[in-house]
C-alpha cells in the first residue's frame, strides 16, 4: 500500500534579530512535529546554529540544502534553504535594516516555491515591521505581503486559539480609517472567506458571530451614526439567504465572551484591536495566524519578534508548534505529490 508524504511545508525564520531562530529550531526539534510534515527552514543556516547553541541543543545538526525536495528528516536534524543573507555579527534584539531585507526575502523565496507547488504550505516565524520599512519593503506585515507575491486583491487575516477564533475585516490601518472602509460587500466577502477556513479546518456548518462598530453595537442607534444597519446587516441579510449561519451585529465585549464559552466557531471582528486583543488575552501561547484567500496555506505564530529576550535562549515554541500542526492539518497535497 502507498503512503501519501506528509506535507512539505517552508518555515520562514522571520527577522534574525528576533526571537525567530530560536522558536523555529526549538520547534522543529519538537518529535510531533516530524510525526505530521516535512518541514524545511528558509533563512540563514548560521543563525539557526547560533540559536541552537543559546538554545544548548548540543545534538542538533542544521543542514543545509539547495531545495526542500532534497531535505532528509530524521530526529534532531534542521533542513535549512540557506540564503545567507545575515551578517555573521548581527546582534540579537536590535533593529537591523539587513535583518528586515532578509525577513522579505526568505518570504519571497517560500511563496515562489508554494505558489509552484513546490511545498503544501507555509509557516512563519514573526517578522519586524521598522525593520521591513527600513529595509525599503513598505508593507504593514506578512498578510499584505504575502497577498502582493501571490498576486492576492483581497485576503483576511484570521487569529485561531483553542478557545476563540476570529477574523478580521480591516487590519493594518487606523481607526478612522477602518471605520470608512467597512461596507456591506466587504462584510460578506470577509465572512465568507471566515466560513470556508472553518469548513476546510472540519466545521462543516460553522456558527460565526459578527461583532458591531460601535460600543454595544450601536445600541439601536444610540451609539454611532448607523453604521451597524449601512455597514454590517445588509451583509448579513445576503449571508443568511445563502445558508451561512452568521449572526449579528453583536456588541464586541460580549461576544468574545460568548465565543470562549462555545457559543460561537468564529467571531468577525471589524477592525485590528478588537479582534486582536481578546486574542491575546485567551490563548497567545498557542495562538496561530492564518492569511485566509491566499492561494497558498500560510500559518503563522501568534506573537511578535520579542527584541527584549532575544538571543536569551528563553522564548517558547509552542505557538510554532501549532502553527505547524494547523499548515500541516490545513495543507491538500496534489495530485503529483511533492517528493
Amino acid at each position: 500500500m502507498t503512503t501519501t508524504p506528509l506535507p512539505l511545508i517552508a518555515v520562514t525564520m522571520g527577522d534574525g534579530a528576533g526571537i525567530g531562530p530560536e522558536v523555529v529550531v526549538a520547534a522543529l526539534l519538537d518529535d510531533a512535529v516530524l510525526t505530521r510534515c516535512r518541514p524545511v527552514v528558509i533563512g540563514d543556516a548560521h543563525r539557526l546554529r547560533e540559536a541552537a547553541r543559546l538554545l544548548r541543543l548540543e545534538q542538533c545538526e542544521v543542514a543545509v540544502v539547495e531545495h526542500p525536495r532534497d531535505a532528509e528528516f530524521t530526529p534532531g536534524r534542521v533542513n535549512v534553504v540557506d540564503l545567507a543573507l545575515l551578517p555573521a555579527d548581527l546582534p540579537w534584539g536590535k533593529l537591523s535594516p539587513a535583518a528586515g531585507n532578509a525577513a522579505y526575502e526568505y518570504i519571497k523565496r517560500a511563496a515562489e516555491l508554494a505558489v509552484a507547488g513546490e511545498v503544501h504550505g507555509i509557516c512563519t516565524a514573526p517578522l519586524n515591521k521598522e525593520a521591513l520599512h527600513a529595509a525599503g519593503h513598505l508593507y504593514p506585515g506578512h498578510t499584505e505581503l504575502l497577498a502582493h507575491l501571490t498576486g492576492t486583491d483581497e485576503v483576511s487575516m484570521m487569529l485561531s486559539t483553542e478557545k476563540v477564533k476570529v477574523i478580521h475585516v480591516t487590519t493594518h490601518i487606523g481607526l478612522i480609517d477602518a471605520v470608512h472602509r467597512i461596507e456591506p460587500g466587504l462584510v460578506e466577502r470577509t465572512v465568507r472567506r471566515g466560513h470556508e477556513a472553518m469548513v476546510r479546518a472540519g466545521t462543516p456548518n460553522p456558527v460565526i458571530g459578527v461583532c458591531g462598530i460601535n460600543p454595544h453595537a450601536g445600541e439601536n442607534g444610540l451609539f454611532g451614526y448607523g453604521e451597524e444597519e449601512d455597514k454590517i446587516v445588509p451583509a448579513l441579510e445576503k449571508l443568511r439567504a445563502a445558508g451561512v449561519d452568521a449572526r449579528g451585529p453583536l456588541p464586541a465585549d460580549t461576544a468574545f465572551f460568548l465565543a470562549a464559552r462555545g457559543d460561537y466557531d468564529l467571531i468577525v471582528a471589524m477592525y485590528h484591536d478588537q479582534g486582536h486583543g481578546p486574542v491575546k488575552v485567551l490563548g497567545i501561547e498557542a495562538g496561530v495566524n492564518l492569511t485566509v484567500g491566499l492561494p497558498v496555506i500560510r500559518t503563522s505564530v501568534d506573537h511578535g519578534t520579542a527584541f527584549d529576550i532575544a538571543g536569551s535562549g528563553t522564548a517558547e515554541a509552542g505557538s510554532m508548534v501549532e502553527a505547524l500542526r494547523q499548515a500541516a492539518e490545513l495543507a491538500t497535497a496534489p495530485a503529483a505529490p511533492v517528493t
